[in-house]
């Protein structure tokens, strides 16, 4: 049986949603402090495909065009989707020097939200050549939502709302959700695992070449900077 698999970034490092490509059989969740089980199981053939939200593919300056796109298509949730930093602000560990080595660079501070990834965004660049990208790919969740739902999101999804309204949506792909769902994972919160079982199902669609993708220009290292869906 093939698995696939959704990552999301949470305090505890990432929550990892693997589930079977056909949606019939026992999907797991677990929280992984890094990313190297996860490489094992793509390098070992466990994992199919995995689907991570975390830019993949840095330009040298400017915005990507799978940034532009995805705003552009989830409409009031594009507050969302934060411009990917240059890959020359990699490295920073205060957001002063983050934010001056964006403006060096590209004429424009970074975000705060952005510099709260940036060790995870380092983390994927460093370990992603483009024959890994042919099993990891990049997705955002308000995208992949818009997509299963056929329309952008509501509310928030910090909110009771926005839990509902993501629930809704993922029992469509996942029946046993309520079930999955209801116990916790320590340092993970419960918005990060309905992103990671969104991430799960473009990981699917992806596999299955149903997927909508956005962008899809080639980076200085030969990844491609796009996200899927």
């Amino acid at each position: 049986m093939q698995l696939v698999a959704g990552l999301d970034g949470c305090r505890g490092g990432w929550v990892l949603v693997e589930t079977p490509t056909n949606g019939d059989g026992r999907t797991t969740i677990e929280r992984e402090s890094n990313l190297d089980r996860v490489i094992a199981k793509i390098d070992s053939g466990h994992l199919a495909a995995v689907a991570i939200d975390i830019p993949i593919g840095l330009p040298e300056a400017g915005s990507r065009r799978c940034d532009i796109e995805a705003r552009r298509m989830i409409g009031a949730r594009r507050s969302s989707v934060f411009p990917a930093p240059a890959r020359g602000v990699l490295g920073a560990t205060t957001y002063d020097d983050a934010a001056a080595r964006s403006r060096a660079i590209s004429g424009k501070s970074l975000s705060r939200q952005a510099f709260g990834i940036l060790s995870k965004i380092d983390e994927v660049d460093r370990i992603l050549t483009p024959n890994r990208q042919r099993h990891l790919v990049e997705v955002h969740p308000e995208v992949s939502f818009t997509v299963l739902a056929g329309v952008p999101m509501s509310h928030h999804k910090s909110t009771a709302e926005g839990r509902t309204e993501r629930l809704a949506a993922l029992r469509q792909a996942f029946p046993d959700i309520d079930k999955d769902t209801a116990s916790r994972i320590t340092r993970v919160r419960p918005d990060d695992v309905l992103d990671a079982f969104v991430a799960a199902w473009s990981a699917r669609r992806w596999l299955a070449q149903t997927h909508v993708q956005l962008g899809g220009d080639v980076d200085q290292r030969g990844l491609r900077m796009e996200m899927i869906a």
